[in-house]
């Protein structure tokens, strides 16, 4: 007798796989269209390429995920903040994960691309 195995990924790797580059995309849009930088300045703000920055921009990379309004928001809110001092990139990068998380907009992805997982999981979004 065969159990039927049921893949799924942690929410570590979807954060990984779609939340992180979702948010990275959505900073890199608003220093491009609002503060005028160059694709290399804004990769070398986020830590990424000047070309991953292209991608994101042209929406080859990072567009399955719709972020929600309140998040982009945040997002706004935070390029405002590496605009003036570029040195606070992953500050504002973590307290925009931290708000995705703990508004259960991690669990809606989670549900989305790791079907399953939300019956194994019985994760209730931290609201701290």
């Amino acid at each position: 007798m065969t159990s039927k195995v049921h893949m799924y990924s942690l929410p570590q790797e979807i954060e990984v796989w779609y939340i992180i580059p979702a948010v990275r995309k959505e900073i890199a849009k608003c220093l491009y269209k609002n503060h005028k930088l160059t694709y290399e300045k804004i990769g070398k703000i986020l830590g990424i390429s000047k070309s991953a920055v292209c991608q994101y921009l042209c929406n080859k990379r990072a567009s399955k995920l719709k972020i929600p309004k309140n998040i982009k928001k945040e997002i706004e809110k935070s390029s405002e903040v590496i605009a003036d001092d570029e040195k606070k990139a992953l500050i504002e990068i973590q307290r925009i994960l931290k708000i995705i998380k703990t508004s259960g907009c991690e669990c809606q992805v989670c549900k989305k691309y790791n079907k399953g997982i939300l019956s194994k999981c019985n994760m209730e979004p931290n609201y701290e």
